[in-house]
C-alpha cells in the first residue's frame, strides 16, 4: 500500500472535497477505509461538510459557464490525455480498487482498462455530437437540431465499481461540455480520491481545474442532497432499488433528468441443444466473478429438463476448482464480500431458501480460518421459480437452477421478474435464439446470445428496464441524456409564411 500512496499521491489522511481547489478541513470528521481483505486500513477521508458541498456546487457553475465554450474536440483532447495518465497509472489504480473493493486483481485492472476505453471513446465522440436536418414545410426556410451542453451533472456511484461507472459518466459528460460533481460509495472513498485527483491534475493543466469535482460522504444523506438540488440538472446514479427510488422520486419532483443504474436479478436460458463448452465458463465468470457483486451477475439458470442432469454434474465440478482467498493472488478466482452486511444478507438468504424449499447442492457457508469474516462459499442452488427469493436481488454469488419445460416457459419465467437489466440463451437454433431477442422475447435492456449475462463492452447504451431504472450509460447514444436538444428554424426569405397553413392577417 505505501508504493500506491507515493504514486497515486494518497497519505493516511485525505481531503475528501474537491472544487476548484482540493478542500482540506482539518476538523472534518473522517471516513476510514478498510480492505474487505484482511480488515487492514487502508487510509482515512475527510467528509465533505455544508460549506465544501456549497463551495463545490459554485465552483462547479462557474467551470461549467467556461467549459461549455471549448470547441468538442478540444475537450476531447484533454480527456485523450486523461486516459493517457490513466494507462500510466493502471496497475496501481487496479490494485487499489483490489485492496479496497475485493475484486481479483484481474479484475481491478480490468475496471481500469474501461475508464480507459471509455475515455478512447470520448474522443471519438467530441467529433460526432451530431444533430439532424430536416425539411421544412414552408419555403426558404431551414431547419436543424443540435445539441448543447447541459449543465453540472452529479455522479452517484457504487462500491461494487468504484472507478468504470464513474469514468462511464465522467468522461462522456466532458465532452459533451458538462462539469461533474462525484458522491462516490462511502464503502471505497480512497479509489474515488486517487481517481478524482489525477483526471482533476489534466484538467487543471488545460486551465479548468474545476471540471471534475468530489465530495465524499458517509451514508446516503449526501446523495439525496443532491438529487434534490435544482443545481445540478442531471443526476447519474448506480446501486440499488430502494436507492434509486428514493433518487428518482426526488430527481422528479423538481423535473430535472435521472440516469438509473440499479439492480438486476439476471438469467440465462439454457435450451438442450446448448454448446455446454461455452455455457460452463460463462456461468462461472457470471455466477462468481466479482463474489456476485456485479448487477450483470447470473443469478438464475433456466434449464430445460433433458439438460439439466448434465448442466449440474460439469457446474459443480468446476465449482469445486474455484480458488477462494486474497484477491491479489494471481491464482484466486474469487476474493471476499465487500463487508460484514454482505455477509448476513448472503446467511439471510440461505436461510429463506431453505423454508423456501429450495436444496443447497453445493457452498453455503462462510469459511472458517480467512484473513477477514468476509469469505463464502459460492453457492448452487435447485430452485423453483415459485419461490419468492428467486424474484429479489441477493448481492452474493448464489445461483439458482430453475427447471423448465420449453423456450415458452423460461421466456415466461426469465420475464416474471421485478429487475430487467442482463439476459443470455444459449443454443444452436436461430429460430430460438431470435425469437428470444425479439419483442416477445427478453424484456432486459441486454439480450446475448452465446455469451453470458456479465462482461458488456464500452461500446453499447448499458442499462435496463423495469426496477433497473431505464438509464443508460457508456457507448451508442447515450450521450444524449448529458446535453440539451434545441430545435433551430431558419427564414431566410422576405416572406412570413406559419406552419400547417395558418392565416393570421390584420
Amino acid at each position: 500500500m505505501d508504493s500506491i500512496r507515493k504514486s497515486l499521491n494518497l497519505s493516511d489522511r485525505n481531503p475528501g472535497a474537491a472544487g476548484k481547489e482540493i478542500i482540506v478541513n482539518s476538523s472534518a470528521k473522517l471516513l476510514n477505509s478498510y480492505s474487505p481483505i484482511d480488515g487492514a486500513l487502508l487510509g482515512a477521508v475527510e467528509v465533505a461538510d455544508e460549506s465544501a458541498y456549497e463551495r463545490v456546487i459554485n465552483e462547479a457553475h462557474e467551470t461549467f459557464k467556461e467549459w461549455r465554450l471549448v470547441p468538442a474536440p478540444k475537450r476531447g483532447e484533454v480527456v485523450r490525455e486523461i486516459g493517457n495518465l490513466l494507462r500510466e497509472h493502471k496497475k496501481d489504480l487496479g490494485r487499489l480498487v483490489t485492496l479496497e473493493m475485493g475484486k481479483i486483481l484481474s479484475e481491478g485492472e480490468g475496471e481500469i482498462q474501461e475508464a480507459i476505453d471509455i475515455a478512447d471513446f470520448a474522443v471519438g465522440l467530441s467529433r460526432q455530437l451530431y444533430g439532424k436536418t430536416m425539411h421544412s414545410e414552408r419555403p426558404a426556410h431551414r431547419m436543424y437540431e443540435q445539441w448543447h451542453p447541459l449543465g453540472p451533472v452529479g455522479v452517484i456511484t457504487a462500491f461494487n465499481f468504484p472507478a468504470a461507472v464513474w469514468a462511464w459518466n465522467a468522461m462522456i459528460a466532458a465532452v459533451c461540455g458538462d462539469v461533474v460533481i462525484w458522491k462516490p460509495s462511502e464503502e471505497t472513498p480512497l479509489t474515488a480520491v486517487a481517481l478524482n485527483t489525477l483526471c482533476r491534475s489534466v484538467a487543471e493543466k488545460h486551465g479548468f481545474p474545476g471540471l471534475f469535482s468530489l465530495l465524499v460522504g458517509d451514508g446516503p444523506e449526501l446523495g439525496k442532497k443532491m438529487a434534490a438540488d435544482r443545481r445540478l440538472p442531471l443526476i447519474s446514479a448506480t446501486g440499488s432499488c430502494r436507492m434509486g427510488r428514493s433518487v428518482g422520486e426526488t430527481v422528479a419532483a423538481r423535473l430535472g433528468r435521472s440516469i438509473l443504474e440499479l439492480g438486476g436479478n439476471n438469467a440465462i436460458i439454457v435450451l438442450k441443444d446448448a454448446d455446454f463448452d461455452l455455457l460452463i465458463p460463462s456461468v462461472l465468470f457470471g455466477a462468481v466473478g466479482t463474489a456476485g457483486q456485479r448487477c450483470t451477475t447470473t443469478r438464475r439458470i433456466l434449464i430445460e429438463k433433458e439438460v439439466k442432469d448434465e448442466f449440474l454434474r460439469r457446474l459443480l465440478s468446476a465449482y469445486k476448482q474455484i480458488r477462494i482467498g486474497d484477491p491479489l493472488k494471481s491464482e484466486t478466482l474469487m476474493g471476499p464480500l465487500i463487508n460484514e452486511r454482505a455477509v448476513e444478507i448472503y446467511k439471510n438468504a440461505l436461510v429463506s431458501i431453505k423454508e423456501q424449499g429450495g436444496e443447497i447442492l453445493c457452498g453455503g457457508r462462510v469459511l472458517e480460518g480467512m484473513p477477514s469474516g468476509l469469505y463464502v462459499e459460492p453457492t448452487v442452488v435447485a430452485a423453483r421459480h415459485e419461490m419468492p427469493i428467486v424474484k429479489e436481488e441477493t448481492f452474493a454469488p448464489i445461483l439458482y437452477v430453475i427447471e423448465v419445460s420449453s423456450l415458452d416457459q423460461a421466456l415466461e419465467y426469465h420475464n416474471d421478474v421485478p429487475q430487467g437489466l442482463s439476459s443470455a440463451i444459449f443454443t444452436r437454433d436461430l429460430r430460438s435464439a431470435e425469437r428470444f431477442l425479439s419483442a416477445a422475447g427478453s424484456d432486459c435492456g441486454i439480450a446475448n446470445v452465446n455469451i453470458g449475462t456479465s462482461g458488456a463492452e464500452i461500446g453499447g447504451a448499458f442499462g435496463g428496464e423495469k426496477d433497473t431504472g431505464g438509464g443508460r450509460e457508456s457507448g451508442s447514444d447515450a450521450w444524449k441524456q448529458y446535453m440539451r436538444r434545441q430545435t433551430n428554424t431558419i427564414n431566410y426569405s422576405t416572406e412570413l409564411p406559419l406552419a400547417q397553413g395558418i392565416k393570421f392577417e390584420l
